[in-house]
């Protein structure tokens, strides 16, 4: 069962936020139980300080224990500052009060527990044949230190699962990297073109399979939120309550358009402090974009490919999809989750071996902090920030240009009698 609502036209109250939580809340036996909240880092719009506060309102008097595990993937941990910044309180030392604020340290080794084993065999199943592999679930074992486990987090349409949130917060949100990387990979053999925003996928599938082997009692909130307000708040298991909140998602975060833009200027907020993350100006605008047409990701700020994966991407480049598969000797060794990116932000594309001839179906340009050389060295093009005019771009919108401010999480699309083809 599914507690909570969502509206396609206005947005919650405070005070129907708050009585959606308390609903949820009661309908579990959380009394003098450990609770463990997963909740996401900085790349996410989210309404975190007004959710922390409900929850420190109407949880913490109940429990033993309220901590909370920002689910970071292999993103950068946050600071005390960020963290304070994040949660509308002062975090320090990792602390507000008696409750803990934990980073997920992914680097860590020791910090991980197998769980399981999906097998070769199953995941054949899951993926139609696409990939057949064992694949070992380990996640963070402060999960074993916890009666519950509750998701928070925000579902917007996603390039590796269709849309994020759920137990996504978990695989790849807490995971080990044998997971991420495999889960990461199977969504670039489908493509980001053909998984964005695509409802239930086969990355979804191998997800949902492995967070059957968490040994706790799991529990999501999953939010609808713009940057006007949340839209819907949805409680029950982190399947049920994703699958309610995708369907508003698909609502109010997807723009169907009538022709593919020739030139997209993608504006990124300061949510996106490396191209790892920023991409999203990519993944999102792809499948409205024009054979032959162009991706501008503009950020002026950014000066860093990858705080944590940019000497791989480095080594590897940016390329298509097919460049990776009939390379494959080349490149099995790189970590699947780093390939993937890097598909991920090409876009569709073919390669001939033969000629060794990669023809990628649009061009992606950085308008950044990133120096030329090295864009030109990652097979991206650039762009001198200081050369875009914003007033021009707007100006010539009949043209097929279209400037995207706060890129990064509206998903266009091409209305179905649209022009441009899928891979």
């Amino acid at each position: 069962m599914v507690i909570g609502t969502g509206f396609a036209e206005r947005y919650l109250t405070h005070d129907e936020i708050r009585e959606t939580c308390a609903r949820a809340l009661a309908s579990v036996p959380l009394h003098g139980r450990c609770v463990l909240v997963l909740i996401p880092d900085g790349t996410r719009t989210m309404p975190m300080a007004e959710m922390f506060g409900v929850f420190q309102e109407l949880l913490r008097p109940r429990v033993k224990a309220l901590d909370y595990l920002v689910a970071l993937g292999t993103h950068q941990p946050m600071t005390d500052e960020q963290l304070s910044k994040r949660l509308g309180r002062s975090v320090v030392d990792g602390h507000i009060g008696d409750t803990h604020i934990f980073n997920h340290h992914w680097e860590v080794p020791a910090n991980f527990v197998q769980l399981g084993n999906i097998p070769a065999r199953e995941i054949g199943e899951i993926t139609g044949g696409l990939l057949s592999q064992d694949v070992p679930v380990t996640l963070n074992k402060l999960i074993l230190d916890y009666d519950h486990l509750i998701v928070c987090g925000p579902v917007f349409p996603h390039e590796v699962v269709g849309f994020s949130g759920g137990n996504k917060y978990f695989f790849p949100g807490i995971a080990g990297a044998e997971i991420i990387n495999f889960t990461h990979w199977l969504g670039a053999v489908v493509t980001n073109y053909n998984v964005i925003g695509a409802g239930y996928t086969p990355v979804r599938a191998v997800i949902d399979r492995a967070a059957a082997f968490i040994p706790r009692a799991t529990w999501c909130f999953a939010l609808v939120v713009t940057h006007e307000g949340l839209a819907g708040l949805y409680f029950g298991s982190p399947h049920e309550a994703w699958k309610a909140a995708s369907a508003l998602s698909a609502k109010k975060h997807i723009i169907y358009v009538e022709k593919p833009f020739q030139r997209v200027l993608s504006v990124m907020p300061e949510l996106y402090d490396d191209l790892w993350t920023a991409a999203k100006g990519m993944y999102k605008l792809e499948p409205a974009v024009a054979d032959g047409g162009q991706v501008i990701i503009y950020s002026p700020r950014i000066n860093e490919v990858s705080y944590t994966h940019g000497k791989l991407i480095d080594e590897i480049g940016y390329h298509c999809r097919d460049y990776f598969l009939k390379q494959w000797n080349r490149f099995k060794h790189y970590p699947g989750g780093v390939v993937a990116h890097s598909t991920h932000v090409k876009g569709l594309g073919q390669y001939d071996a033969a000629t060794a001839i990669e023809s990628a179906r649009i061009r992606v340009t950085l308008a950044t902090g990133i120096p030329e050389e090295r864009c030109r060295r990652v097979n991206l093009g650039y762009l001198d920030p200081a050369s875009v005019e914003l007033e021009e771009w707007r100006e010539r919108e009949q043209d097929g240009w279209k400037v995207v401010p706060r890129a990064g999480e509206i998903l266009f699309r091409l209305k179905p009698h649209g022009s441009a083809a899928a891979d």
